[in-house]
C-alpha cells in the first residue's frame, strides 16, 4: 500500500478530551475519530488492527472447536422478558420501539438470542457439546463514557456460548476456553492476569476475568504474595486475622442494660467520632441504610471497612442498591450520621458483616443527632461477607497478604449453569430418549478494548509500539528520493517485498524525511526500512526496529537484503512468543 493513495490523518497535538495514552494515540495516529459521546469512527489504519485481532480470536476459537455465527444486533424484548433480564439489566441497555410500537434492544450481549436459536437446532445428546460464537458490535448506554474505546457506547466484541450435557462437560469446555483465551491474548502481545470475578447480571456459578495490568485500569485486582489467589476486588472475600469469639446471642433487650448513651456533638463522620472519643475505628460499628430495589435494608460493619455494594446486591439478589437519602433515613427512625442497629425501625432487615466477629463491644449510633452508644454487644445469629477487600488483607488462599493492582478487563468467561436453558425450556433427548436440560457457559472478549489495552501496554513518548502480530502494517518503507529514477528503484524493491508476501506500507509522500519518520514512530510500525542516499550510492538499506529503536544496516544484493528482512520479521515473532512465555502468569 502506498501512502500517497492512503488516508493518513496524523496529528502532532494531543486532543483536549483524551486523558489516557491509548485514547490520545488512537486519535493522533489516525486510527479513530470521535463521532459523539462514546462513539468513534474507525479509520482504515485502525480497522486493519481490529481485523488482525479478530482473526487471532477467530483462529483460536476455531482451533478450540467453536462454530462462528452472526446473529441480529437488534433483538426483540420478548426474549429478554423470558429470561427476566428486561427489567434487571438497568439503564445501560439501549431500548427502542419500532413503528409498530414493539420494544427491541440493541444487544449488549446475546445469551437470550443464542439460547432461543439453539433450542430449535439441538435435539439430541449426540448434538452436544457445542460451542457457538460471533464477532460483531455491541451496545451499552454508559452513563459516563470515557477513556476512548475502553468505555464506549458501541464496541466490537466476541461472545461465545457453550452447551453441554452436564457439569463435567461444562468444566472441560470452560478449561478449553480458558486456554484459548490465554493463547489469544499472548498472540496479541498482552500480558494478562486471570482473576476470580463476580458474575453480575450474566448469572451463573463462577467466572474469571482476564486483566491487563495498567495504572489507568478501572478494576482493582487483589493478588496474593505467592500468586495462589488472584481476584477482582468486588469478588474477593475478606479474611480477618483478628477474629474473636463473640458471646452467644442473648435474650431480647438484654443488651440495652449495658448501653451508655454519650453526647457526641458534630460527630456525624467516623473520623470526627474517632477524634472526639479517642477510640479507633476498629472499635466502632457503623450502620448504613440502603434501598435494595426500593426497599430499605441496613448494613452493619466495622467502621474501618468499606461496604462492597456488589456483595450486598448479590446477597439480596437485588438489581440495584443505592444509599438512602436523609429523608429516607428519617423515615426509618434515625438521623444521617448517627444510624445504629438499636432503635431502628424493626421492619427493616439488618445484615451483619463478618467484621463484627473481630470485637465484643462496640460504639454505635444512637439514632439521635449528636449521640452515640458505648458498650454495644451485637446479638447476631448470622454474619455475611459484605466488606470490600483491600491490599494488606490476608489472602483467602492463606499465602501471605494481598497486593492491589489496577487492571483493564479484556476478557470474561462464565459458567452460566441452567439460567437460560431453564428460562427458555430448552431440552435435548438423552441416551434413554428422555428430555434433558443442557448446561451453558459464556465467553466474551472485547476486541476494541483489547486494541486499546495493547496500546496502553505498548507505547513510548513517540507513539505506539505495536507487537508485530497486530500492527496495521508490519513494515513501513520510507523513501527519500530526488528523481524519477530513484523513485523507480524504490518501487522495484517495494514490489519485490510484496511479491514474497511481506506486508509493506510505502511512505512515498512528497514530504520531508523528518515528517515521515515522526509518523512512522507515532503509528508504531514494527519495522522501518529507509531507502535514501546510502542506498542509491552504496546499496545499503537502513532498518530500525521500533521496539527498542535498534538500528541496522543491511548489505548485499536485493535477494540477500530481502532474506535479511524476512529473518528480521521472523525474529520479531519469535521475540513476541518468548516475551509472552516469560511474562505469562501461572494458571
Amino acid at each position: 500500500m502506498k501512502a500517497s493513495k492512503y488516508l493518513l490523518p496524523t496529528a502532532r497535538e494531543n486532543p483536549q478530551d483524551a486523558v489516557i495514552a491509548s485514547h490520545r494515540l488512537m486519535l493522533r495516529a489516525g486510527l479513530f475519530r470521535k463521532s459523539g459521546s462514546g462513539l468513534y469512527h474507525i479509520l482504515p489504519m485502525g480497522l486493519r488492527v481490529i481485523r488482525k485481532i479478530e482473526n487471532i480470536v477467530r483462529e483460536e476459537m476455531n482451533n478450540a472447536g467453536a462454530l462462528e455465527f452472526s446473529l441480529p444486533i437488534l433483538t426483540p424484548s420478548e426474549l429478554w422478558k423470558q429470561s427476566g433480564r428486561w427489567d434487571t439489566m438497568g439503564k445501560e441497555m439501549f431500548r427502542i420501539q419500532d413503528r409498530h410500537e414493539a420494544w427491541l434492544t440493541l444487544g449488549p450481549t446475546h445469551e437470550e438470542s443464542f439460547t432461543d436459536l439453539m433450542k430449535g437446532i439441538l435435539k439430541s445428546y449426540r448434538d452436544l457439546p457445542v460451542n457457538v460464537y460471533q464477532i460483531h458490535p455491541k451496545f451499552r448506554d454508559e452513563i459516563r463514557p470515557r477513556f476512548g474505546v475502553i468505555r464506549s457506547r458501541e464496541f466490537s466484541m466476541k461472545d461465545a456460548y457453550s452447551f453441554d450435557m452436564d457439569q463435567e462437560g461444562l468444566e472441560i469446555t470452560y478449561q478449553t476456553m480458558r486456554q484459548a483465551y490465554r493463547k489469544i491474548f499472548a498472540r496479541t502481545g498482552l500480558v494478562t492476569i486471570p482473576v476470580e470475578a463476580d458474575t453480575g447480571a450474566m448469572g451463573g456459578t463462577g467466572s474469571e476475568e482476564f486483566m491487563v495490568p495498567s495504572d489507568i485500569g478501572e478494576e482493582t485486582l487483589l493478588i496474593s504474595e505467592k500468586g495462589k489467589y488472584r481476584g477482582n476486588q468486588e469478588k474477593t472475600p475478606v479474611v480477618y486475622s483478628d477474629a474473636v469469639t463473640r458471646e452467644a446471642p442473648a435474650k431480647a433487650n438484654s443488651t440495652k442494660m449495658k448501653l451508655k448513651k454519650v453526647h457526641t456533638p458534630n460527630c456525624a463522620t467516623i473520623a470526627d467520632l474517632e477524634h472526639f472519643l479517642k477510640i479507633p475505628a476498629q472499635h466502632i460499628l457503623k450502620t448504613m441504610l440502603y434501598l435494595a430495589d426500593g426497599r430499605p435494608v441496613a448494613v452493619c460493619l466495622r467502621a474501618d471497612r468499606n461496604l462492597n455494594e456488589v456483595k450486598l446486591k448479590n446477597n439480596l439478589h437485588a438489581t440495584e442498591v443505592t444509599p438512602a437519602s436523609a429523608e429516607e433515613i428519617l423515615a426509618a427512625g434515625s438521623v444521617a450520621g448517627y444510624i445504629g442497629p438499636e432503635g431502628l425501625d424493626e421492619s427493616i432487615p439488618i445484615f451483619w458483616d463478618e467484621s463484627i466477629n473481630t470485637g465484643r463491644e462496640w460504639v454505635i449510633g444512637a439514632n439521635e443527632k449528636d449521640h452515640h452508644y458505648l458498650g454495644y454487644i451485637a446479638q447476631v445469629h448470622k454474619t455475611v461477607d459484605l466488606a470490600l477487600a483491600v491490599g494488606g488483607d490476608p489472602s483467602p488462599a492463606g499465602d501471605g497478604i494481598l497486593q492491589e493492582v489496577k487492571g483493564i478487563e479484556v476478557g470474561h468467561i462464565f459458567k452460566l449453569g441452567y439460567k437460560y436453558t431453564k428460562a427458555f425450556e430448552m431440552t435435548v433427548l438423552d441416551e434413554n430418549g428422555k428430555p434433558h436440560m443442557p448446561i451453558m457457559g459464556c465467553y466474551g472478549i472485547g476486541v476494541t478494548r483489547t486494541m486499546a489495552a495493547v496500546i496502553e501496554q505498548e507505547h513510548d513518548t513517540e507513539g505506539i509500539v505495536w507487537p508485530i502480530s497486530v500492527a496495521p502494517f508490519e513494515i513501513v518503507l520510507v523513501s527519500i528520493t530526488k528523481s524519477e529514477e530513484e523513485d523507480g528503484r524504490v518501487g522495484e524493491f517495494y514490489k519485490a517485498m510484496t511479491d514474497i508476501g511481506l506486508e509493506v506500507f510505502w511512505d512515498d509522500r512528497d514530504l520531508r524525511p523528518g515528517v515521515k519518520f515522526t509518523d512512522a514512530e507515532l503509528i508504531g510500525f514494527p519495522i522501518r526500512i529507509t531507502m535514501g542516499k546510502k542506498y542509491f550510492e552504496a546499496g545499503d538499506v537502513e532498518v530500525q526496529i521500533r521496539r527498542g529503536k535498534k538500528n541496522l544496516v543491511l548489505k548485499g544484493n536485493s535477494f540477500e537484503i530481502l532474506d535479511q528482512i524476512v529473518n528480521i520479521r521472523k525474529e520479531l515473532f519469535a521475540d513476541l512468543n518468548s516475551r509472552m512465555e516469560q511474562n505469562e502468569q501461572p494458571s
